[in-house]
C-alpha cells in the first residue's frame, strides 16, 4: 500500500475482555491479536482503492479511533473526509492515509462483519435458553450466545444488557443508538433471578438509563408457563405500559427441544391456556392504540396457532416491527394469498404448464405454517401439495419451517420422488447453504434429485414463489 507513516497500533483495553466467538478478524490472524476491520472487497476507482486498499487489508483505526464495530465506522466516517490506519498483513505493517470523496459517494470499502473485536456473549443462565437445549452434535457455532448491544442496533438482535458496562451505556446514549432490541422477560427482580440468573439487576438497570435518555426500545418476553406468565406477565405488561419508550413488546412462547429435562409442554399443548395469553394482553393493546395509535404488544404467531383462533388484521401489527420474530407472519401470508388469488390467472399457468410438463407441485412446511401455506399450494388454482416435516431433529415443541433439517426430510419424503417438483423453503439454510444438521444445500438436493424429482430451494410467500415458478427454465415454452 502506498503511504506514508508507519505507526504503531494499540489494543483497545476492553478487546481482550471480549469474548472471541465470532470474530473472523482473529481468526484470520490465529493470533489472538485485534487487527481492526477485515477489508473484504474494494470498489474499483473509489476513494479506498485510489488510497491503495485491497482486500485482505485491516482497516485499524478511523479518525484514530479504534475501529471495533460498524458503529465506530459510521459515525466517524460520515464527513466528506475520513483518516485511516491500515494495517497489512502482507508485512506487518500500518499506514495512515486521508480518503477524501465527493458528497453522497461511498467510501468503496467492504468489510467483513458488523463487529471487529470479537462478538460480545451472553453472561446469563437462562432457563429457557434455546442454545442450551441443542443436540451434543450441533456445530460450534450454533451454540454461540450472543448478546451484544451493538448487534441489537445494528442487526436486530434482542439482547438482555446484562453484560454492558457504564462506558458502553454511555456509548448508547452518545451516539443515540436507537432503536434498541431489550429482552426484559418478567420485572420483579426474584422472578428476573430465576429466570435470567445473579446479572438480572444489572438489565434493568440499564434499561432505565436507556429509557430516561430517550432511547427508543423495542422488547420482547419469552414467555414461560408458570415462571413468568399469569401474574407476572401483567406486571411486565403494566411496566412497559409505564414506559411510552418502549414501542413494541413482542411476546413469545417458550420453544424447547428433546435434549433437555427441564420443560414437557408449552402453550402448543394448551389451547385454552394460550388463549387466555390472548385475552391477558388485548385491553393493553387496546389503550396503547387509544394513547399512540399503535397495539404496542404484539403476540408471536404460534399463540393463535395454539389457541385456534385467526390472528388479527394487518394493521394490527403496527408495520410488523417485530416480524423476524414470528410476529405477523402468517397475517402477512395470508394476506399475500388473498391478494394473488383475486387474479388466478398466474396460478393456473403455472398449474397447467406443470401438467404438462408432467409434474406435481410439492411443497415442503413446518408442522405450524401447514395450515397456512396450504391456503395458497392447495388453491385449486395451483393445485399442489404440501407436506409438513415433523421436526424429529430437535423434538420438543419445535415445529417451525426455518428450523427444519435435512435428515428429517430425507428421512420422511418418499424414496420415489418421479413426477415430483419439490420446492425447500430456502430459510432452513443459513448465508452458508448450510441446514442446521449441517448438510450444505447442493448436498441435500443431490441426494433428494437422486429419487427422480426436480428439487428447487425457493422462497415461501405467496408472490414470491409464484415469480419463481413462473421463471423456472422447467417451466419455459
Amino acid at each position: 500500500m502506498s503511504d506514508i507513516d508507519v505507526v504503531d497500533l494499540t489494543v483497545p483495553a476492553y478487546a481482550s475482555q471480549a469474548s472471541n466467538y465470532g470474530s473472523s478478524t482473529r481468526r484470520a490472524q490465529g493470533d489472538g491479536a485485534f487487527h481492526g476491520a477485515l477489508v473484504t472487497a474494494v470498489r474499483p476507482d473509489s476513494p479506498a482503492y485510489d488510497a491503495g486498499i485491497e482486500p485482505g487489508m485491516y482497516v485499524s483505526r478511523v479518525n484514530r479511533e479504534p475501529l471495533t464495530d460498524m458503529i465506530v465506522w459510521l459515525w466517524e466516517a460520515d464527513e466528506d473526509e475520513v483518516e485511516l490506519e491500515v494495517f497489512d498483513p502482507s508485512d506487518s505493517t500500518t499506514a495512515s492515509c486521508v480518503l477524501e470523496r465527493f458528497p453522497g459517494e461511498d467510501w468503496g470499502l467492504t468489510f467483513n462483519d458488523a463487529v471487529f473485536d470479537g462478538m460480545r456473549t451472553c453472561v446469563n443462565a437462562c432457563v429457557f435458553c434455546f442454545m442450551t437445549m441443542l443436540p451434543r452434535e450441533s456445530r460450534k457455532t450454533l451454540t454461540i450466545r450472543d448478546d451484544d448491544y451493538r448487534l441489537s442496533f445494528l442487526q436486530g438482535n434482542f439482547v438482555t444488557l446484562t453484560n454492558m458496562s457504564d462506558e458502553d451505556v454511555e456509548n448508547v446514549i452518545s451516539k443515540n443508538l436507537s432503536p434498541m432490541n431489550v429482552s426484559i422477560h418478567a420485572v420483579t427482580p426474584e422472578v428476573r433471578r430465576r429466570l435470567i440468573g445473579r446479572n438480572a439487576v444489572r438489565g434493568m438497570e440499564v434499561l432505565e438509563l436507556l429509557m430516561a435518555a430517550g432511547i427508543e426500545i423495542h422488547a420482547q418476553i419469552v414467555l414461560c408457563p408458570g415462571l413468568n406468565d399469569g401474574e407476572e406477565l401483567a406486571r411486565t405488561l403494566e411496566y412497559c405500559e409505564a414506559h411510552p419508550q418502549v414501542t413494541s413488546l413482542g411476546i413469545v412462547p417458550l420453544g424447547f427441544t428433546k435434549h433437555q429435562s427441564r420443560f414437557t409442554s408449552s402453550y402448543s399443548h394448551d389451547p385454552a391456556l394460550a388463549r387466555a395469553v390472548v385475552e391477558q394482553v388485548r385491553p393493553y393493546q387496546d389503550r396503547a392504540f387509544e394513547r399512540f395509535g399503535r397495539h404496542t404488544f404484539q403476540l408471536s404467531d404460534e399463540f393463535f396457532i395454539a389457541a385456534r383462533l385467526d390472528p388479527p388484521p394487518a394493521d394490527f401489527y403496527d408495520g410488523y416491527p417485530q416480524f423476524y420474530d414470528g410476529i405477523g407472519m402468517i397475517r402477512s401470508y395470508l394476506d399475500d394469498t388473498d391478494a394473488v388469488l383475486r387474479n388466478p390467472s398466474r396460478m393456473v399457468a403455472v398449474r397447467d404448464i406443470l401438467r404438462d410438463r408432467g409434474f406435481e407441485l410439492l411443497v415442503l412446511s413446518g408442522e405450524a405454517a401447514r395450515p397456512t401455506v396450504a391456503r395458497f399450494i392447495e388453491d385449486e388454482s395451483l393445485a399442489g401439495k404440501v407436506t409438513d416435516i415433523k421436526n424429529r431433529y430437535f423434538g420438543g415443541n419445535v415445529n417451525v419451517t426455518g428450523l427444519l433439517t435435512a435428515e428429517d426430510i430425507l428421512e420422511q419424503l418418499p424414496q420415489d420422488l418421479g413426477g415430483v417438483m419439490l420446492i425447500l423453503p430456502e430459510v432452513m439454510f443459513n448465508a452458508s447453504g448450510l441446514t442446521l444438521d449441517g448438510y450444505h444445500r447442493e448436498q441435500l438436493l443431490q441426494s433428494l434429485e437422486k429419487r427422480g424429482g426436480a428439487v428447487r430451494v425457493a422462497p415461501t410467500t405467496p408472490a414470491e414463489l409464484l415469480d419463481f415458478l413462473e421463471e423456472d427454465p422447467l417451466l419455459q415454452h
